[in-house]
């Protein structure tokens, strides 16, 4: 089975909060509601600067991913 990129998500115990799933490697979640990250797989091998750009664009990444789900999404 091959596993999208990013996963929208949300909880009924979190009813504002909506969650995007970062399913590569390093794996993450991200709360839209204030933008806090939470790792799956603590990155150990990336240098703490690499980690930093490569978060800034996984994130930059997934705020696109969210924003054409939410225009499919109004679109039907």
């Amino acid at each position: 089975m091959e596993l999208p990129k990013f996963v929208l998500a949300d909880n009924t115990d979190f009813p504002e909060d909506i969650f995007i799933i970062h399913l590569d490697y390093p794996r993450f979640i991200i709360n839209l509601k204030d933008d806090e990250v939470e790792f799956i797989d603590e990155p150990d091998d990336i240098d703490e600067n690499e980690l930093e750009a490569e978060m800034e664009t996984l994130i930059t990444a997934a705020n696109e991913f969210y924003d054409r789900e939410m225009e499919r999404y109004e679109a039907q």
